[in-house]
């Protein structure tokens, strides 16, 4: 056994080295998509049982290999089912532009620039999001970045309206038709509001945390747009990204994360 281990080493090519970094990085990223909700524990399974399967299968113990590997052949249908929604994030990832630039220094061989940087007057959303915080308006402002939202923008009424903090703070005032839904800002105009936005289905999630702040986690699930949610029970700001929330920012903190997002353009009208 021993020996044979020392010959595997022995005979390995670079390619076959690049083969195990590529796949150990991509279960990584993998496990990262699902770190915090129950298809963990699915995908460790699953990995455990192919685990087992290369080593019976090593062993040439024939009935147990041809068990597992019968399991092992159909599941590929199943992990398509049950890992959808995870499959579909991490296509979304792996497809978004912010993404490679984000990691970039994380793939010594992969350098790929991307010159377009989505337009925001940040101005006008911190100076809405200040406003509505001292007035205890509650709103859920989404910002596209790579991904389009056209379809949840469908879902509320199309407004295609120029930025400005008075126009955001009226549409979510207490008695306004649309101040329940969600706002999508998209290339610099209001796109629409009183949009419908997928709720987040994580389980691990605190349970505090409203509609809004779930709403909020969700479309950032399923996109790589921001999401600014302010609490209408306790005037608090908070950010989602990528699924994560970060609650109760100051206004300074908030500026920063927007200007990093949309570097130099803060003063865009």
């Amino acid at each position: 056994m021993l020996l044979q281990l020392t010959e595997i080493f022995t005979d390995m090519r670079i390619l076959d080295a690049i083969d195990l970094i590529l796949v150990a990085y991509l279960l990584y990223e993998f496990y990262r998509l699902m770190r915090g909700t129950s298809t963990i524990n699915i995908f460790f399974g699953i990995i455990s049982i192919y685990l087992l399967y290369k080593l019976v299968n090593y062993l040439d113990m024939a009935l147990l290999s041809e068990i597992l590997g019968a399991f092992i052949s159909v599941g590929v249908i199943a992990l398509i089912v049950v890992f959808q929604p995870e499959i579909r994030k991490f296509l979304l990832m792996l497809g978004t532009p912010g993404y490679i630039r984000k990691n970039s220094r994380r793939f010594l061989f992969w350098r790929i620039t991307y010159s377009s940087v989505p337009e925001l007057d940040t101005q006008a959303v911190l100076q809405a999001c200040e406003d509505m915080a001292a007035t205890f308006t509650g709103s859920l402002i989404v910002i596209e970045r790579g991904n389009e939202l056209g379809q949840f923008a469908e879902s509320g009424t199309r407004l295609d309206a120029s930025l400005s903090p008075t126009l955001i703070a009226s549409i979510f005032f207490h008695n306004a038709p649309l101040h329940d839904g969600a706002m999508i800002i998209a290339r610099n105009r209001i796109q629409a509001a009183g949009c419908i936005l997928p709720v987040s289905a994580n389980p691990h999630l605190p349970p505090h945390l409203g509609l809004r702040h779930r709403a909020a986690i969700g479309i950032t699930e399923q996109s790589d747009a921001l999401a600014i949610v302010v609490s209408e029970e306790t005037g608090k700001i908070s950010l989602a990204e990528h699924g994560q929330l970060k609650e109760d920012l100051s206004m300074e903190e908030l500026t920063a994360m927007l200007q990093e997002q949309f570097p130099g353009q803060e003063n865009k009208h």
